[in-house]
């Protein structure tokens, strides 16, 4: 096809996308910047929101070092459950793409079906496992004759968003290894380079830009994670989703909501341009 061609079949396909692109930006482009006119409006316990231009409620946040040490917990949080998910899930994603039996399919039926699961009744599930009486503090009880307080600690947390988060890090994984042409690794191997090595000089390069989407993928998810920081971690461990919906529902704080929201939402598309510039550079290095 000469360049005239692609040009026709460019701008035709522009043509077709263009009336989905435009709904997809203003659907998302309105709430965002209804959501900044919130933020920047004043709050008031008997008019609730009086509209007017000040950046009080950024102010506050920055100031109160409580509200540093919610994001600071939140950030710690998802960089721990994201590191646990790359370091569980590559092995699981690379044994999953080189299966030839037969049980490959129940394998990933197996990781599949928890996301069939809503992740709320899946915390109930960790909330009987590491209750007071529950699985592991009977069994606990039972080795040394003391219990094991698992429940509204930072390892439940983290032990729930790992769940909920590592079928989805494996699949990426996993779809992008498959790509990788076993071949090269069958030369790697005749020229005698042992399977260690054949994987971080070979599989690995090859498979970086799949797992550096796997993990922004789990950090975005375990940033705005609610339900699991609520349920598992209780009212003492604060993570920003759980607090941006306790300041909308209970205080009806509707402008500070609003700046914790897009604070929440600024910091986690920072860390994730960080990513994508940091692990390319280092990927064409």
């Amino acid at each position: 096809m000469d360049a005239a061609g692609e040009r026709r079949q460019g701008a035709a396909a522009a043509t077709f996308l263009a009336p989905a692109t435009l709904v997809v930006m203003v659907m998302l482009m309105a709430p965002l910047l209804l959501l900044l006119r919130f933020s920047l409006n004043r709050y008031d316990r008997t008019e609730l929101m009086i509209e007017t231009v000040t950046g009080a409620n950024y102010l506050r946040f920055f100031s109160d070092p409580f509200y540093i040490g919610v994001m600071r917990t939140t950030l710690a949080v998802a960089a721990l459950s994201t590191l646990l998910c790359l370091l569980l899930g590559l092995p699981l994603a690379y044994r999953l793409a080189r299966m030839q039996s037969r049980w490959k399919t129940a394998c990933m039926l197996g990781i599949v079906l928890p996301l069939f699961i809503g992740s709320t009744v899946r915390m109930v599930g960790w909330m009987i496992l590491f209750a007071h009486g529950g699985v592991i503090d009977a069994v606990a009880r039972w080795f040394n004759g003391r219990g094991m307080e698992v429940m509204y600690t930072s390892f439940a947390v983290i032990a729930g968003i790992v769940s909920i988060n590592l079928p989805f890090v494996v699949l990426t994984i996993q779809s992008t290894i498959e790509t990788i042409d076993t071949r090269l690794e069958e030369a790697a191997g005749s020229l005698g380079a042992p399977p260690a090595r054949m994987f971080w000089r070979i599989v690995w390069p090859l498979a970086l830009p799949g797992t550096a989407t796997a993990g922004i993928l789990c950090f975005i998810l375990a940033m705005n994670a609610y339900a699991t920081p609520y349920l598992l971690g209780g009212p003492r461990f604060q993570m920003m989703a759980p607090l941006l919906y306790w300041e909308f529902s209970t205080n009806n704080n509707w402008p500070f909501a609003s700046a914790l929201a897009l604070l929440l939402m600024t910091t986690t598309l920072l860390m994730t341009a960080c990513a994508n510039w940091i692990i390319p550079a280092r990927y064409r290095a």
